[in-house]
């Protein structure tokens, strides 16, 4: 197992304050520019509010995971509540891409994804059967694509 670090937050929308403080420690050391900084501390938000509101029942208490991890160049930005899940199917990114229609035929529910994916490098989210969900988000290190290529 890589080393991590790791954070849980009660899953209360005043503790999203220190989710992003901890992002930007982790993704500054890391050597992120401050503009894609910005854009994972939105897409994390984002993930985290989702488990805030959608998990949990309005009397029921529960805590959000998160761990950010280094590897192979990228950061990865795993969220995981332990809340209700729901149906979630993966589908490709240019399916669902918002680009080239009208923000009137995006559903309302679904825009935190669409705002993930146009974010960072790669989203996933993984339901498990009642049981909690994780959204893994992913966001290369500017640099590291153009290195791997030159020793190809």
């Amino acid at each position: 197992m890589r080393p991590y670090i790791g954070l849980t937050i009660p899953a209360q929308a005043e503790y999203l304050d220190i989710v992003r403080l901890a992002l930007y420690g982790v993704a500054s050391k890391a050597g992120f520019s401050f503009e894609d900084i910005e854009d994972m501390k939105v897409a994390v938000a984002e993930a985290c509010n989702n488990a805030i509101l959608h998990a949990y029942a309005h009397d029921q208490s529960g805590t959000v995971d998160i761990q950010f991890e280094q590897q192979d160049g990228f950061l990865q930005i795993t969220v995981k509540d332990e809340g209700s899940s729901f149906h979630y199917v993966q589908t490709d990114s240019e399916e669902v891409a918002l680009h080239h229609k009208s923000i009137r035929e995006a559903s309302v529910g679904g825009l935190g994804l669409f705002l993930m994916q146009a974010l960072m490098d790669d989203v996933q989210v993984l339901t498990h059967s009642g049981k909690g969900t994780e959204v893994v988000l992913k966001k290369q290190l500017a640099g590291q694509l153009d290195r791997k290529e030159e020793m190809v």
